[in-house]
């Protein structure tokens, strides 16, 4: 018994009505005609008698409609549900502490103004733990920098990650030339959690280079670290997109370009993985508003990473 056998007979029961229950259905009469022919032969039994106008029920048939019928409109109304449920999310995403109230920021701002109606919901974890949801397909999708290995995985770049020295204003680093992680080294440090991938990098070429370092204090936010840097704590390494127009005046920034690898960022999938339609526009949005030109609106490549060489103070850019 197909659903579109009985679907055709419920309605043409309701209608009393071969020919209208084709036109409701929007298929030929001979269609709904065969669908009723194959039911009865499943059943064994007749389910309308044909000889009166308009045609009438059987006891069968009677039997059979009471039955059938509040199985298709609640199949019916289960569809509808499900497209209204689905159209509210939520979009789960897994993200790294430095990008959610940056980058993601803007993002956000633009999806919700888009479509309100849509849940999100944002987990700040470190890379290593974002590829992980994204493989066991706990969340929709990571934002972030790129995997090293894609074998389950899809990557679309859409931002630069490139790292920072961050001081206090006026600090000696600042009128140097950096050309080693030594001159880092020498100054008390504040970072993130040891299992961050920033953290990871930079302790891993320090003891590979046989550096004595100090770290003084770990902070879990880049936020909260630019705070303790401007009092004067310490020093620290980030990435340059959670530098805000307003850290110009505590702060000091040194690009870390010809030191650290410069890392292209952007949405890391499930490969094969269904995306709901409100993930979908999440990810439209994204893409519209990191890559998107201003003027017209058009996408545009992510800027290309910054040529090796000295380490200029970084200009802040406007609007940030």
């Amino acid at each position: 018994m197909e659903l579109r056998e009985l679907k055709s007979f419920v309605i043409a029961a309701k209608l009393r009505s071969v020919t209208r229950a084709a036109e409701q259905l929007c298929v030929g009469q001979p269609t709904v005609t065969n669908h009723i022919k194959k039911l009865e032969e499943e059943l064994g039994m007749v389910l309308f008698d044909r000889v009166k106008r308009p045609i009438q029920l059987t006891l069968a048939g009677q039997s059979l409609a009471q039955m059938a019928a509040p199985l298709i409109e609640g199949i019916e109304a289960l569809a509808a549900k499900a497209a209204t449920a689905e159209q509210g999310g939520p979009v789960s995403i897994a993200s790294t502490a430095d990008i959610i109230p940056h980058t993601l920021l803007q993002v956000v701002r633009a999806f919700r103004s888009a479509y309100p109606e849509v849940h999100l919901r944002m987990q700040s974890c470190t890379r290593s733990e974002a590829m992980r949801l994204v493989e066991s397909g706990e969340v929709d999708m990571g934002i972030m920098p790129g995997p090293d290995k894609l074998t389950e995985l899809d990557f679309r770049p859409l931002f630069i990650y490139e790292r920072v020295l961050i001081t206090p204003r006026g600090h000696p680093l600042l009128r140097q030339q950096l050309n080693s992680l030594e001159q880092i080294a020498k100054w008390p440090l504040i970072l993130m959690p040891p299992n961050t991938y920033t953290r990871l990098w930079l302790e891993n070429e320090f003891k590979r280079k046989g550096l004595h370092y100090d770290i003084v204090m770990e902070l879990s936010s880049m936020d909260v670290i630019k705070r303790y840097v401007a009092l004067g704590m310490g020093i620290s390494v980030g990435p340059k997109l959670a530098i805000d127009p307003v850290d110009v005046a505590n702060l000091g920034m040194v690009s870390l370009a010809s030191l650290m690898p410069v890392e292209q960022a952007g949405i890391v999938t499930l490969r094969g993985k269904a995306l709901s339609t409100p993930a979908q526009r999440f990810i439209e949005v994204l893409e519209r508003t990191l890559l998107g030109d201003r003027a017209g609106g058009q996408p545009r490549p992510p800027a290309a990473p910054p040529a090796p060489g000295t380490a200029p103070i970084i200009p802040l850019p406007p609007g940030r």
